[in-house]
């Protein structure tokens, strides 16, 4: 036996104590934009689907929350280290920090955008370090690992003797090996090129591109699943904790919306859930020919929505109109999507600036404004939070002139956070939950199967996050 598993079966027995029947493996998947209604949907009218299987034999929560602001890293973070941004301190994957300098320097300056997206690659496919943020102390470059305040899953495991593996869109999700830089032992980013929905290039233009990219991250989950690499070129353990992101619901929800408020499919997001439960099909159908279903919890889940679902309520407001509307100079950073976060140069100018935007709110179609107390009923007031948040109105989208995408991530309403989970075993009695729960649940829940305390957790820790309700561990795994 490998001897990092030799370690991680010793802990996980003397955690248990009277539960002495832990999963082997967790295997979660997040499908972009996979909404809690979507999955009730999908399984009420394909009752044979592989996702209505998994509904069979497991605990689907109909009221899941994700974090807000509802985007990729918040919602990715909040899944694998039980934390939200006040506490992981990573609000987008465009943000801002205070207290850390330019990519270029000088050094001796802080206050910096922070870009962990596409544009962060080199041409070798990696990180690009010339275009990572610099720590002024040292005048090191700050990789998306150490930028997370908080350590994941992925390490916890990892300290424990377990292995690890992810599959994600893009380099810079190596933000999951936390900290210490080391808790994805396999890590897979094959990069899906920029935002191009609706656009003449890119994977993202074009759902069936979108379905292949899907398709080859799958190909290498089976790899993981049949003991190999994710290139399947070295033998390796089946991981503890592995799975992967699905972005081809994402796609379509962008490109062709529903058809009404009730989330009836459009022909398109009709065709990417329809594949979307075929790779799910492929993933439980190599679990069971490797004789792991029975030892394997399923986890699936999003790291966020899309809305408005309701595509009557779209309208697109141009995301220049935000800056335009303050002083020149006054904005140190804006992110904008379905909602705005605002970093001022000078923050004692907060209110100032909100009550700028709040004589123009009709024409920036805003709905609330945070700031003050307000916010820091969210956020702490510390170097990377923002210091005003513009919540649109319901269907509105900051976007460039000119773009037609139905749906986007990054809000703060039910269309954005109201998110699919969905946890299965074959051992499990199957049931509805409709209690509130949360995403950031899913980490301490992850441990939970392994057997490994949930303290080990920074952010379960910090911020007191329970597992999943429900989850009767004594008589799961028994026939494995």
């Amino acid at each position: 036996m490998n001897f990092r598993l030799f370690v991680f079966a010793v802990l996980c027995a003397m955690a248990l104590g009277a539960r002495a029947n832990p999963a082997g493996h967790v295997l979660l998947i997040s499908v972009d934009g996979l909404h809690a209604l979507d999955l009730r949907n999908y399984i009420a009218s394909h009752p044979d689907s592989a996702m209505a299987g998994l509904a069979g034999k497991g605990i689907e929560y109909t009221d899941a929350q994700g974090p807000v602001p509802a985007d990729s890293f918040p919602g990715l973070l909040a899944i694998f280290t039980g934390g939200t941004p006040a506490i992981t301190g990573v609000y987008f994957d465009v943000s801002y920090a205070r207290d850390l300098s330019p990519p270029l320097g000088p050094c001796r300056k802080t206050g910096t955008s922070i870009v962990y997206d596409e544009s962060m690659d080199g041409a070798d496919g990696k990180i690009d370090r010339k275009r990572l943020p610099l720590d002024p102390v040292g005048c090191r470059p700050v990789y998306p690992h150490a930028y997370l305040k908080v350590n994941t899953a992925f390490e916890a495991i990892r300290n424990a003797g377990g292995y690890t593996a992810w599959i994600d869109k893009h380099p810079v999700y190596e933000i999951l090996n936390g900290p210490d830089g080391q808790g994805v032992d396999d890590l897979y980013t094959p990069e899906i090129g920029e935002n191009s929905e609706g656009k003449s290039a890119g994977i993202t233009s074009s759902l069936l591109a979108t379905e292949r990219y899907d398709e080859l991250k799958v190909d290498a989950l089976l790899e993981e699943m049949d003991g190999r690499s994710h290139d399947g070129k070295h033998t390796a353990p089946v991981p503890s904790l592995f799975g992967l992101n699905l972005q081809e619901l994402n796609v379509a929800q962008k490109l062709y919306g529903y058809e009404d408020g009730q989330g009836k499919p459009s022909k398109g997001v009709d065709q990417a859930l329809r594949n979307c439960d075929r790779l799910i099909g492929r993933m439980v159908s190599e679990l069971k020919k490797r004789k792991l279903l029975d030892s394997t919890l399923f986890i699936l889940t999003a790291k966020h929505g899309n809305g408005p679902i309701d595509g009557g309520r779209l309208r697109h407001v141009d995301e220049k109109a935000i800056a335009d509307a303050m002083p020149s100079g006054m904005a140190a950073k804006i992110t904008s999507d379905r909602s705005a976060l605002i970093w001022l140069k000078d923050r004692s100018k907060t209110e100032q600036a909100a009550d700028i935007l709040s004589a123009r709110q009709e024409k920036l179609g805003i709905e609330r404004i945070l700031s003050g107390n307000s916010l820091l009923l969210l956020f702490p007031a510390d170097s990377r939070s923002p210091d005003i948040v513009l919540i649109p109105e319901n269907g509105v989208i900051y976007s460039s002139r000119g773009d037609d995408k139905r749906m986007e991530h990054g809000g703060f309403d039910a269309d954005d956070t109201h998110v699919a989970l969905l946890v299965s075993n074959p051992s499990m009695k199957p049931g509805l939950k409709r209690a509130p729960v949360f995403t950031t649940q899913i980490a301490p829940t992850i441990l939970d199967s392994l057997g490994i305390p949930t303290s080990m957790l920074d952010a379960v820790r910090i911020q007191g996050t329970r597992s999943l309700p429900g989850m009767d561990w004594k008589g799961l795994f028994s026939s494995r």
